[in-house]
C-alpha cells in the first residue's frame, strides 16, 4: 500500500486538469485577515464571508494536494493560526479530514510539537454547546492512531456518553470502542462503562452501538445484558434486534450448550415488524436447528416476507432461500405441508417470481396434497382466460397448463380433473398454451385408457372453435387415431364437414365471387354464424356496402380458410384422419352399403381438396408432397388392403407409445439422478464427531452466515477455486508491461456477477521516485469503467496495488486497454508513458449451461436474427469426445438427450442451449459428421450454427468455439 492509502479513510477524486497551486499563494489565501480582525469584523459582515469562502477554497486544494503525496510542512502552522478558530461548520469539517491525513509525527516518530495546540482545540470542541460539532469530532477521534494524542482529550469523551443528544452519545460510544480496541491502557473499565450505559440509554441507535460494542469487546456482559432483557426484545427498534441476532448466531455456533438459553428469542424475532430481521431471524434459526417446528417457523416466516414484500428481487431471493430448505432432505417433509401456502406467493405479476414458485410446489407436491394443488392451478388457469392487461399472461398460463400436465402425469387419479378444464384452451388465441394442452392431452389420451371416452367428447365439443391451424392438425390427428365407436367416427366426419363447408369447393366458391349463390343457400351450407361481436355489439351491414369479399371471407368455416390461404398440409393430415377413421368404419359396420358410403365421402372430401389445390383459388398452390399423401390415401381406401390397414391403425400408435414411454424413462432418469445428488452419503469410514470432544474451533465447521451475506452484498461471493487447480488466481493473472520497462504491472481480473474488478500490481525497476503514477484506462465493447483510479506517488523500486472496476452491461468479448503515465522529480521532460498490453475479458464468466423444452428451443430459433455459422476445424477423430469439448469449452448444455446421441452411424446432430446472467439466450445446433472415406484416422467435419438474440452474444460465442476448437496435447 502507498502512505497515502495507509494513513487516509478518505478518498477524494481529484480532477487533473488545472495546474497545482504554489505554497505561497496557498499561505496567503489560509492567512487572509488575522484572527483578531475575523472575530471583530461584526461591523463588515461582507469581508467575513469572503474570508471564510477564500480560506475554504484553500483548504480544499491543501487536501487534495497532501492526498496526492505533497508535502506542506509550512502550511500547518498557517492553518493552526488563522483557520483552526474559525466556527464556520464548512470549515470544521474539512479541517477534520485535513488532521485525518496530515503526517502528526517527526520522522523519527515522535509527535510533532504543533500537536498539542490542535488537541486543545479538540477538546474545545468536545465540550461546544453545538451538537453536530460534538458528534462530528467523536467520528474523526475513531481515526486517529496517536495515543497521546488522545490522551487528554479522554474526560471530555466520557462526559460527551452523558450529552443530551443521541446523535452525540452514538459516536461517543463509537469512539470509546475504536480507543479501547486499538489503546486498551487509555480506558481499560470501557465494558463495564458502556454496560452501565446500556442499562439507562432509551435511543435505539445509541443502544445498538453500546451493543455492538459489548459483543466484541466483552461478549460475556453482552449476553447477561441480553439475558436481563430478553422478554423485551420484541420491543427494540430493528437496528438493535438485527445485532442480537447475529450475536446469538455467534454465541450458538461456539458455544452449542446456549442453544435452549436463546433459540426462545429467535422465535420471538420471526414476529418482528421488520422484514430484514424476520429474514434474518429465519436463518438463524435453521442453522441452530433442524427440528421440524422450527423448520417450519423458518419457512412460514419466508413465505410471509414474499407475500408482503413489493420489490421482485427480494421476492426472489427469499424464494432462493426456500428452494435451499428444500434440497435439505429431512426438511422436505416439513415443506410438504406448505404447499398451499406456497402458492398464495402466486399473487404476484411477475413472471419470474411465478415460475421459481410453480417449480418449487411441483418439487414438494405429494399424494397428500396434490387434490389441492390442482384446484389452486385449475382456478389460475380460469383466471387466465380473457385477460390481457398483463403481457406475461401468455406466458403464465403455458407454466400454469406445464405444472397440470406434470401433476396429472405423475398422479393419473388427477388426470379425469384436470383435462376439462384445460381442453377450454384449444381455441385460445394463444398458440404456445395451445401447443402444451395438446401435447398433455395426447399423452394421457395414450396413457389413461379410461380417460379416452372423455377426452374424445370434450375434444369434439371445441374442435369447431380452434383458431390456430397447428392446433387444428393436432386435433384432428388425436380424434382420428383415438375415435373408436361408430357414433364418435360419424361425429368427426359431421365436424369435418362443417369446418370444410360446402363441397365442391371450387365450384361454390366460384359461385360465390359471381354473386350466383344466395345469401340464405350460404348460411344453409355453412354452419350458423356468431352475429355479436368481441366487444357485445351486433354486426351491422349496410345496404350500400361494398365491402363484401371480407363478410364472405369471416364466414368461412375454420378448414376452407386454412385451405384457401395455400396451408395444404393440414390436407395431408386430414387425408390421413379420414384413411384411418374410414379404415376402422369398415371393421366397425358389417353393411356393405353403409360402408361404401362412408368411404366414398371420405374419398369425395380428399377429391375436392386436391381439385381446389390445382386450381388458382387458393393464395399458394398445392405442394407435390401433399398432392403425393393424399393421393396414396385415396389410393388405400379404393383397395383396403389389411396390410394398409395395420399400418394406418397400429404402427402409428405404436410409434407414439415407444416415443413417450422413452420420454418416461428420461424424466425418471433424470428425478433419480437429482434425487441421488441430495442424498446425503456417509460413508463407513467416516469420523465420527461427539459435539462434547470437539474443540471450540472445531464447531465453526459451518460457514459464517453474516460474512456470506455481507460479501454476498459486497459482489465478493467466494468461489471454491481451490477444488480446481487450474482456476487458481495465478492463472488469472494478465502481465500487462515488459519486464524490462520503466514500470512494471500484471493485473489479476477477478469477475463478479455484473462487474470486473481490476488489481493491478505496479513496480517502480527505476531509482526515482515517480510523481503522479496513474493508470489509464479505457474500454471496448459492452464495458464501463466507474472510476478513474487515483494518482499515486512511488518511492525508488517500491511497489502499488491500483484497483479499477468495470461495469459490464451484456455477454460480449470485451477489450481493457490503456497505460500508465508519470512524471520523474526533478525531471524537466514531459511526462512518461508506458502502454499496456490488452486484457480480453473472456465470455466464459458469464455462460451458464440452462434448458428448455424442444417446443422453446425451435420458437427461439425462428425468432432470433443472429446467426453465426463456425465450420468445424479439429483434430479430434471422435463424433461424442468433439460434442463434450465443445460443452466444456462453451459452458452450454446439450439439450439432446443421451439416448439419442448413444451408437455409432458415422454422424450426430444436437442441440445446445446456455443462457447469460444478464438473462440472454443463446443456441446452437452442431451437425457433425465422420468423413469414412478419409480414414479411421480422419477429423470430425461439419458445422455448428449458434443463434442469439443480440450480435455481440453470437460472434463471441462463435469466436469462443474458434478458439477452443482443437484439443491440446497434454
Amino acid at each position: 500500500m502507498t502512505a497515502a492509502e495507509n494513513v487516509c479513510y478518505t478518498l477524494i477524486n481529484v480532477p487533473m486538469d488545472s495546474e497545482p497551486p504554489s505554497e505561497i499563494s496557498l499561505k496567503n489565501d489560509l492567512g487572509n485577515g488575522d484572527v483578531l480582525g475575523f472575530l471583530t469584523s461584526s461591523s463588515s459582515p461582507s469581508l467575513e464571508k469572503g474570508d471564510v469562502k477564500l480560506k475554504t477554497e484553500a483548504l480544499k486544494k491543501v487536501i487534495i494536494m497532501i492526498l496526492n503525496g505533497e508535502k506542506l510542512p509550512g502550511l500547518l502552522m498557517t492553518i493552526i493560526r488563522f483557520v483552526l478558530p474559525l466556527q464556520d461548520h464548512t470549515i470544521k469539517k474539512l479541517l477534520l479530514v485535513f488532521w485525518e491525513i496530515v503526517p502528526k509525527t517527526t520522522p523519527d516518530g515522535r509527535l510533532l510539537q504543533e500537536m498539542i495546540l490542535v488537541c486543545d482545540a479538540y477538546r474545545k470542541d468536545l465540550q461546544h454547546p453545538n451538537e453536530f460539532i460534538r458528534g462530528s469530532t467523536l467520528r474523526f477521534l475513531c481515526k486517529l492512531k496517536e495515543a497521546e494524542l488522545l490522551e487528554p482529550l479522554m474526560p471530555a469523551i466520557r462526559a460527551c456518553l452523558e450529552h443530551r443528544h443521541s446523535y452525540v452519545r452514538r459516536n461517543a460510544v463509537l469512539a470509546i470502542y475504536t480507543i479501547y480496541r486499538n489503546f486498551e491502557h487509555l480506558i481499560p473499565d470501557a465494558p463495564e462503562l458502556i454496560h452501565d450505559f446500556l442499562v439507562n440509554e432509551k435511543d435505539a441507535s445509541c443502544k445498538r452501538n453500546a451493543f455492538m460494542m459489548l459483543i466484541h469487546a466483552d461478549q460475556d456482559r453482552a449476553l447477561d445484558y441480553l439475558s436481563t432483557c430478553i422478554d423485551q426484545v420484541q420491543t427494540f427498534g430493528d437496528i438493535l434486534q438485527l445485532v442480537i441476532v447475529e450475536l446469538i448466531y455467534k454465541v450458538c455456533h461456539a458455544n452449542p450448550s446456549e442453544r435452549a438459553r436463546f433459540i426462545r428469542c429467535i422465535y420471538n424475532l420471526l414476529q418482528s415488524s421488520s422484514p430484514a430481521v424476520k429474514y434474518e431471524a429465519a436463518g438463524t434459526l435453521v442453522t441452530l436447528s433442524s427440528a421440524p417446528t422450527a423448520i417450519k417457523a423458518a419457512a412460514q416466516c419466508y413465505i410471509d416476507l414474499i407475500i408482503k414484500e413489493s420489490d421482485n428481487n427480494v421476492k426472489l431471493i427469499v424464494l432462493d432461500r426456500l428452494i435451499e430448505l428444500k434440497e435439505h432432505p429431512s426438511h422436505e417433509r416439513v415443506l410438504q405441508d406448505l404447499v398451499m401456502d406456497i402458492l398464495r406467493v402466486l399473487s404476484t405479476p411477475d413472471l419470474e417470481v411465478r415460475k421459481k414458485t410453480l417449480q418449487l410446489a411441483l418439487d414438494l407436491v405429494s399424494s397428500r396434497n396434490v387434490e389441492e394443488l390442482v384446484i389452486v392451478l385449475k382456478k389460475e388457469v380460469i383466471k387466465t382466460n380473457n385477460v390481457t392487461e398483463h403481457e406475461d399472461t401468455d406466458k403464465y398460463r403455458q407454466l400454469l397448463v406445464r405444472t397440470l400436465h406434470s401433476c396429472s402425469v405423475r398422479f393419473p387419479d388427477m388426470a379425469a380433473n384436470v383435462i376439462p378444464v384445460l381442453m377450454e384452451f384449444l381455441s385460445d388465441n394463444n398458440e404456445a398454451a395451445a401447443a402444451d394442452v395438446l401435447e398433455f392431452v395426447r399423452e394421457a389420451i395414450q396413457r389413461f385408457d379410461n380417460l379416452r371416452p372423455l377426452i374424445v367428447e370434450k375434444m369434439l365439443e371445441v374442435f369447431h372453435a380452434i383458431k390456430s391451424v397447428k392446433i387444428y392438425r393436432g386435433a384432428l390427428w388425436i380424434l382420428g387415431e383415438y375415435c373408436s365407436t361408430k357414433e364418435d367416427i360419424q361425429s368427426v366426419m359431421t365436424e369435418v364437414r362443417r369446418s370444410l363447408g360446402e363441397i365442391p369447393i371450387v365450384e361454390s366458391e366460384i359461385k360465390k365471387e359471381t354473386g350466383e349463390l344466395k345469401p340464405e343457400d350460404e348460411v344453409s351450407a355453412a354452419p350458423a354464424q356468431n352475429l355479436v361481436t368481441e366487444m357485445g355489439t351486433y354486426v351491422t351491414q349496410s345496404a350500400l356496402s361494398s365491402s363484401r369479399p371480407s363478410k364472405k371471407e369471416e364466414d368461412r368455416p375454420p378448414l376452407r380458410g386454412f385451405l384457401l390461404d395455400g396451408d395444404f398440409f393440414v390436407a395431408a393430415s386430414l387425408a390421413t384422419t379420414l384413411t384411418k377413421i374410414a379404415l376402422r368404419y369398415v371393421s366397425l359396420v358389417q353393411e356393405k352399403k353403409k360402408q361404401n358410403s362412408f368411404i366414398a365421402e371420405a374419398m369425395l372430401l380428399m377429391a375436392t381438396i386436391l381439385h381446389l389445390g390445382k386450381s388458382s383459388l387458393p393464395k399458394k398452390p398445392i405442394t407435390d408432397d401433399d398432392v403425393d399423401r393424399i393421393s396414396l390415401c385415396l389410393k388405400v381406401l379404393s383397395e383396403c388392403s389389411p396390410l394398409m390397414n395395420d399400418i394406418f391403425n397400429k404402427e402409428c400408435r405404436q410409434s407414439l407409445s415407444h416415443m413417450l414411454s422413452a420420454k418416461l424413462e428420461e424424466e425418471k432418469l433424470s428425478q433419480k439422478k437429482e434425487s441421488e445428488k441430495r442424498n446425503v452419503t456417509v460413508q463407513p469410514d467416516d469420523p465420527i464427531s461427539f459435539m462434547q470432544l470437539t474443540a471450540k474451533n472445531e464447531m465453526n465447521s459451518k460457514e459464517d452466515q453474516f460474512q456470506l451475506s455481507l460479501l454476498a452484498a459486497m459482489g465478493n461471493t467466494q468461489r471454491k477455486e481451490a477444488a480446481d487447480p487450474l482456476a487458481s488466481k495465478l492463472n488469472k493473472v494478465t502481465q500487462l508491461t515488459g519486464f524490462s520497462d520503466p514500470v512494471y504491472a500484471e493485473a489479476y481480473v477477478h469477475v463478479n456477477q455484473y462487474d470486473i474488478v481490476l488489481d493491478v500490481l505496479v513496480v517502480n525497476q527505476t531509482s526515482d521516485t515517480l510523481q503522479n503514477c496513474t493508470l489509464e484506462l479505457a474500454t471496448l465493447g459492452d464495458l464501463k469503467l466507474v472510476e478513474k483510479p487515483s494518482p499515486l506517488t512511488l518511492a525508488p523500486h517500491d511497489f502499488a496495488n491500483i484497483k479499477a472496476n468495470v461495469k459490464v452491461a451484456s455477454t460480449e468479448n470485451g477489450i481493457i486497454f490503456g497505460n500508465i503515465v508519470y512524471d520523474v522529480s526533478g525531471a524537466a521532460s514531459d511526462r512518461n508513458c508506458v502502454v499496456l498490453s490488452d486484457i480480453h475479458i473472456d465470455i466464459m464468466d458469464y455462460i451458464q449451461p440452462a434448458s428448455c423444452t424442444d417446443a422453446e428451443f425451435r420458437q427461439m430459433w425462428a425468432e432470433f436474427e443472429w446467426e453465426n455459422k463456425v465450420t468445424v476445424n479439429t483434430n479430434i477423430i471422435d463424433l461424442n469426445e468433439y460434442l463434450q469439448h465443445i460443452l466444456k469449452s462453451t459452458n452450454m448444455k446439450c439439450l439432446t438427450p443421451e439416448k439419442a446421441l448413444s451408437g455409432y452411424c458415422g454422424f450426430m446432430a444436437a442441440n445446445l442451449y446456455a443462457r447469460s446472467i444478464f438473462g440472454e439466450d443463446a443456441l446452437a445446433n452442431v451437425s457433425i459428421e465422420k468423413p469414412i472415406h478419409l480414414g479411421p484416422e480422419a477429423p470430425v467435419t461439419g458445422h455448428i450454427r449458434i443463434r442469439a438474440k443480440s450480435q455481440g452474444m453470437a460472434l463471441s460465442l462463435g469466436d469462443k468455439i474458434n478458439l477452443s476448437q482443437k484439443k491440446t496435447s497434454l
